[in-house]
């Protein structure tokens, strides 16, 4: 499958302006919606604790908010691309925030009857938006610009997927652990509050996105890359180790990122004594500081350090960190899950952005694929849950040990030179 990402409607007309935007304005636009969805997930990990505590359920059952989010991720990223193909890149990104805004909305009737399977519901449309989104945000990204310098590109709009993260536990924490709202006599459910707010900026974004025309990238380039390495074309996905050994070693990423976020408030609890899950989130929302920071910090190194040294340094320093999570030291075990998030911040896009290195007109099925292994986040938080009701908190912490691990063989695996990625194929038809 070839998947074609159209960055304009079929037609002028149809585009709904006279004449494409700039590369620039293009790319702050597709940057709004990383943050978006980082916002989502930062939200997602303060209401594992807050459905604990509201809906009386265990940890491990608690794990399902990941796999019903990410599942959505696995299940929809070839069908985005199809859906692309035939009806323009636009469209595509036009019926992900409509998803998302569905799926946000569909919080209020979840939080009527009080129910963990409804709200698992809502999540799982919420996701097959974001899922729309991130399949065509990352190509985007990655063909926005010279391909010299993709993985530093996908690292700096990754930054702003970052600051969508550390907000999201600031403003979980401080609604979902507030006194209820009272309005006409009425109790409003603070997940209802916050999601029908995030449905109101989703909406306003699909305007925007859709009175906008986006300029073509990348066309040209491919089509000289396929006449000049016909050969190197009919090279099968799967015999690529760049991209095979990146799907495991993503899915094993975001896995552990995941699995980290979802328990970290009850791995801040038994580990940091007095302290309150209202605090704990906040204490979140701090690992997130250094997440977003790793991602900008990570990008300016990248002018300097080979984007595969950085990686295999990051996996080393999280491997490490676990361990010292693993042996469950007052206080300071929690700070060590904390410092996880800024190694871990640079970790995706460049996994992505290597993984989907030189593979020509490939690059968006290969793209399509990489976004399945968000999978991985649907899975090994059941995982962690299971492990920490059978052996305690700090033990789970063996899961994100053996996928930092994983990562680090990655990184070493790869070629020196393994630092950036071509122009996608997104191209106007």
């Amino acid at each position: 499958m070839n998947v074609e990402l159209s960055l304009q409607e079929r037609s002028p007309a149809a585009a709904g302006t006279s004449a494409p935007i700039s590369t620039t304005f293009a790319f702050v636009l597709v940057t709004a919606l990383f943050f978006m969805w980082g916002l989502s997930h930062g939200l997602l990990d303060v209401l594992n604790h807050h459905f604990q505590e509201t809906l009386n359920i265990s940890r491990a059952k608690s794990g399902l908010i990941q796999t019903a989010y990410f599942g959505a991720y696995f299940i929809m990223a070839l069908p985005v691309g199809l859906f692309m193909e035939r009806c323009g890149y636009k469209a595509g990104i036009l019926l992900g925030l409509a998803l998302f805004a569905i799926g946000a909305l569909l919080f209020v009737p979840a939080s009527w009857t009080a129910t963990f399977d409804a709200f698992l519901v809502a999540l799982f449309v919420l996701a097959c938006g974001l899922a729309c989104l991130e399949v065509s945000a990352n190509l985007y990204a990655a063909a926005l610009g010279s391909p010299d310098k993709t993985v530093q590109r996908l690292n700096f709009a990754q930054s702003f997927n970052g600051l969508g993260v550390f907000l999201g536990p600031m403003i979980g924490g401080a609604v979902l652990y507030a006194p209820p709202l009272e309005f006409a006599g009425s109790t409003i459910a603070p997940t209802s509050l916050i999601y029908v707010s995030l449905a109101v900026l989703v909406v306003m974004l699909m305007v925007v996105f859709a009175r906008t025309a986006f300029p073509a990238v990348g066309s040209d380039q491919a089509s000289d890359e396929a006449s000049e390495a016909p050969a190197d074309e009919e090279v099968s996905l799967w015999r690529r180790k760049n991209f095979t050994f990146a799907l495991l070693a993503q899915f094993c990423n975001i896995g552990a990122y995941v699995g980290v976020g979802a328990y970290f408030i009850n791995f801040a609890l038994e580990h940091w004594q007095g302290s309150t899950p209202q605090f704990c989130s906040f204490l979140l929302s701090v690992a997130m500081i250094g997440y977003m920071v790793g991602r900008f910090s990570g990008t300016w190194l990248m002018r300097r350090i080979p984007a595969r040294s950085l990686l295999v340094f990051n996996a080393i320093a999280c491997a490490f960190l676990s361990v010292v999570a693993m042996l469950a030291v007052e206080k300071v075990s929690v700070v060590a899950v904390i410092a996880m998030y800024f190694f871990m911040s640079i970790m995706y896009p460049t996994i992505f952005g290597m993984g989907v290195q030189g593979l020509g007109r490939q690059t968006n099925k290969g793209g399509s694929i990489l976004v399945m292994t968000l999978v991985g986040a649907a899975l090994l938080p059941l995982v962690m849950g299971a492990i920490a009701d059978a052996a305690g908190m700090a033990t789970s912490f063996i899961v994100p040990f053996a996928c930092c691990v994983v990562v680090a063989l990655y990184g070493l695996s790869q070629k020196p030179a393994v630092a950036s990625v071509p122009h996608s194929t997104l191209a106007s038809e």
